[in-house]
């Protein structure tokens, strides 16, 4: 699977008739999890069928942006300007929706076909009297997983599935996106080891929303307090072109020669998307793992007035809409 071009933190909705068990579930599943608790079916479809007109308005956006590149204005501006602008509102939209199949008032199934429009990931938990028709459901792809509540280590693995859901790319930002990459960046991106080592860089980074670009080559990233940092890539055979417009501008040769050689980049191209907002400089390069030829990188973390900062951060946004309180 390829690097995903973009991701952001997606939220979890919960669907049981059981206000002990939802409670529980309250209290162990990750403080970072934008998680809601629902006692009620209704109340519970009416709170995912707010999603899709906001996810709609949420991905144009995005297209926009990048129909504006085809016309020749800058994508990174344009992306920093996507957050600031949108505060926290994107991390509304939940991404997977966990509910129990055996309720009194309406099956988890039928609240689920309830969800017409919801683009969300879909889990069923169910009792043992339950299972056939969780393997039906799932053959006919009505649910993502389906998961016994008798199961040993159920905590383990329903967070282990949740997650797994939170991670998976919007295949529709996949196509914005990917329009924006030349066949060769495309492929790399594909390149096994590079997505591994991409994966474990953003994680060890705490980045937690990012899009991936071609124009230039790298990705914008943003971490929980609203920081913004850009991950400059550069294919070993670009090397030459990088030290040949460094040397246009005047860089002295020890500069030139480092670029040539892969020890340092610089950030040229994120200069002139910048403007005056950014001071291009020489920074240390690392090589990323990759199957083929090398990829080196180098990363700056990017000016805070260009970030859409603590006001319009993750964190914040958590801090503001962490009450697990059971809806009834």
């Amino acid at each position: 699977m390829s690097f995903p071009l973009f991701r952001r933190p997606g939220g979890v909705v919960f669907l049981d008739d059981d206000r002990d068990y939802l409670e529980m579930l309250a209290e162990v599943m990750p403080t970072d999890w934008h998680a809601r608790f629902f006692l009620r079916p209704i109340a519970c479809i009416e709170a995912l069928l707010q999603d899709p007109a906001q996810r709609e308005a949420d991905a144009w956006q995005q297209q926009h942006i990048v129909n504006r590149w085809r016309e020749g204005t800058s994508l990174i501006p344009q992306i920093l300007q996507y957050w600031q602008a949108d505060g926290t509102a994107r991390f509304a939209l939940t991404k997977v929706c966990v509910v129990d199949y055996a309720m009194p008032a309406m099956s988890g199934l039928r609240v689920l076909s309830e969800l017409t429009g919801w683009s969300g990931s879909r889990i069923l938990l169910t009792g043992r009297a339950d299972e056939q028709l969780a393997i039906s459901a799932f053959n006919r792809g009505l649910i993502e997983q389906f998961i016994p509540k008798q199961s040993p280590g159920l905590r383990l693995h329903l967070t282990t599935a949740i997650q797994d859901l939170r991670y998976l790319p919007d295949e529709r930002h996949q196509q914005v996106w990917r329009a924006t990459l030349s066949r060769e960046q495309h492929e790399l991106l594909c390149d096994p080891l590079l997505s591994q080592a991409l994966e474990s860089l953003a994680l060890r980074q705490g980045w937690i929303e990012h899009v991936v670009i071609g124009a230039p080559f790298g990705m914008l990233a943003l971490d929980q307090k609203g920081d913004v940092s850009w991950l400059q890539l550069e294919p070993g055979d670009k090397l030459q072109e990088l030290a040949e417009m460094a040397a246009s501008q005047a860089w002295d040769e020890t500069t030139v020669q480092d670029i040539r050689a892969g020890r340092k980049l610089v950030d040229v191209e994120l200069q002139l998307a910048l403007g005056a907002a950014h001071r291009p400089q020489p920074r240390q390069a690392f090589v990323l793992a990759s199957g083929g030829a090398p990829v080196y990188a180098a990363m700056v973390k990017l000016d805070e007035t260009l970030a859409p900062g603590e006001t319009g951060s993750y964190a914040r946004f958590l801090a503001d809409n962490g009450d697990r309180r059971v809806q009834d």
